[in-house]
């Protein structure tokens, strides 16, 4: 007989120690959901803390259930829950501002000062995430899916809210050149989001072919690989617009010095913590205008009706599914980014 009390979770140890365990199943409280999870997507950041043991200077503490890409079906509410029935497929945002800070107040509720975040260390006790069988979240982070998203397309809302958020922060794409350095699953993303967005000119540019392949499936017009021996961006090209999707810290030069002056540069890509060396003079006499980006908020839902109205964005960035006790597998594949973008997990088969 099943133990309905507890349930399946992967749960991240230390460095390099990655387990299923079973976890209490907590009945949902005022103003909660409990939701059985379906689907759940491999993140980057989820990579960090299995090779490293944190992201940044979020560094485990205790054992915490991976995962922020997740979608499911409503399983129970709690006192004072209206609205959502049992049986009702959503997504769930991953992000619970304060709603109290300056930033919270001002409406920026992506960079709230005591955000709480699914499978993130930043604070003790850590935020658990959504590897696991069944989670109880507030009911003011379920999302309902738009007619025809199954549940499979919608655990990429959080990914492409991402990518969406991004290209918010650049203006209008319309009719621009755009150069997306970094071809991983969020440039991939973002290269689908400028192609919807009606950019005339969308460059993706990595150092592996693969990644190229999966950026021209979401729309990418053109492919350089800047890894070969005779690099594809060897000639003095310019654009309206780069986003700097890598995070490495080499890279940032390229980046600037394909910016066209008077032209945008969003960063991406999460550079390690400290002092990096960022060539201020071509940025000054350029004028260029360099911008961060930072998660996501309103995007999210957004996100939901794009998957749901162009189906090829999720089916094109998928390229591997694992069963949910296959999760061995499933990060070995994640990890290689010479055969692989988004690696799914489904957790409720």
């Amino acid at each position: 007989m099943t133990d309905l009390s507890t349930h399946d979770a992967l749960v991240i140890h230390g460095k390099g120690d990655l387990r299923m365990d079973r976890i209490a199943t907590p009945p949902p409280g005022p103003g909660e959901v409990r939701v059985r999870i379906a689907w759940g997507g491999i993140c980057g950041s989820d990579m960090h803390y299995l090779r490293h043991g944190g992201v940044g200077a979020s560094v485990l503490r205790e054992p915490m259930v991976l995962g922020h890409e997740v979608s499911g079906t409503v399983e129970a509410c709690g006192p004072d829950v209206h609205g959502w029935q049992a049986g009702e497929p959503v997504a769930i945002h991953p992000a619970k501002p304060c709603g109290t800070c300056p930033e919270c107040r001002r409406g920026l509720h992506n960079l709230c000062r005591n955000m709480r975040f699914f499978g993130s260390a930043a604070y003790l006790p850590h935020t658990q995430g959504g590897f696991r069988r069944t989670m109880t979240v507030a009911a003011s982070q379920l999302h309902r899916l738009p007619p025809g998203l199954d549940l499979r397309r919608a655990a990429l809302a959080e990914p492409f809210a991402v990518a969406l958020h991004a290209i918010a922060r650049a203006g209008s794409c319309a009719g621009k050149s755009v150069l997306v350095q970094g071809a991983g699953p969020i440039g991939a993303l973002i290269v689908a989001g400028l192609a919807v967005r009606g950019a005339a000119r969308i460059v993706a540019a990595d150092l592996h072919d693969f990644p190229l392949s999966v950026a021209r499936r979401l729309g990418a017009t053109e492919t350089w690989n800047t890894g070969a021996p005779a690099p594809d961006a060897s000639r003095d090209e310019e654009f309206d617009i780069v986003f700097e999707a890598t995070g490495v810290v080499a890279a940032l030069p390229f980046a600037i010095a394909h910016t066209r002056r008077g032209g945008i540069l969003v960063q991406v890509g999460m550079f390690p913590p400290g002092t990096i060396e960022v060539p201020m003079a071509q940025i000054i006499a350029r004028e260029l205008d360099l911008r961060g980006t930072f998660r996501f908020d309103a995007e999210f839902a957004e996100a939901l009706d794009l998957l749901a109205a162009h189906p090829q964005i999720a089916d094109g960035l998928v390229t591997h599914e694992f069963a949910f006790d296959a999760y061995a597998a499933a990060f070995d594949a994640s990890s290689n980014r010479q055969a692989a973008s988004k690696v799914m997990l489904e957790i409720g088969g």
